[in-house]
């Protein structure tokens, strides 16, 4: 699988897969320099429609990375196929890449994943997951760049 277009970052000051300093735009900014199907997802909470990410079957090796900052956020070596329609891994690269809030939306209450350096959306994280975590990452693979 080949990565993103790297012209869609072009404009993208902050995109980085070394730098891991705090991203804190606002959202006039971000909707200057993402594709308007990262920034709905990334900045408005959405979720793209299951099985429509070309990352949800990838057996490809690599890392993923943030497709709004570059943060690095999950290695292949952890992903698995959950049948749930996105990309799925069962622990992020490390502690700080990935942060955690609350969820209540819809009447139900779900744990959010949002990019530990920019604070955009990824998706959701759940208990049903495989050893050794147990857990089942959930994430939109529109927010997502391969290498």
């Amino acid at each position: 699988m080949e990565p993103k277009d790297p012209t869609k970052r072009e404009n993208n000051s902050v995109y980085s897969h070394t730098d891991s300093s705090p991203v804190n735009m606002t959202d006039e900014q971000w909707k200057e320099i993402l594709p308007r199907n990262v920034y709905d997802i990334a900045r408005n909470k959405g979720t793209e429609r299951p099985w429509t990410s070309p990352y949800e079957s990838s057996r490809e090796i690599g890392t993923y990375y943030c497709a709004v900052c570059g943060n690095p956020l999950f290695r292949s070596d952890t992903k698995f196929e959950s049948g749930c329609g996105w990309p799925s891994f069962y622990e992020p690269v490390g502690k700080g890449s990935i942060i955690y809030a609350a969820d209540h939306s819809y009447g139900m209450d779900r744990t959010e994943v949002l990019c530990g350096r920019c604070k955009s959306h990824l998706g959701h994280v759940f208990n049903d997951g495989p050893q050794p975590t147990g857990l089942r990452y959930c994430i939109n693979g529109v927010v997502l760049d391969f290498e």
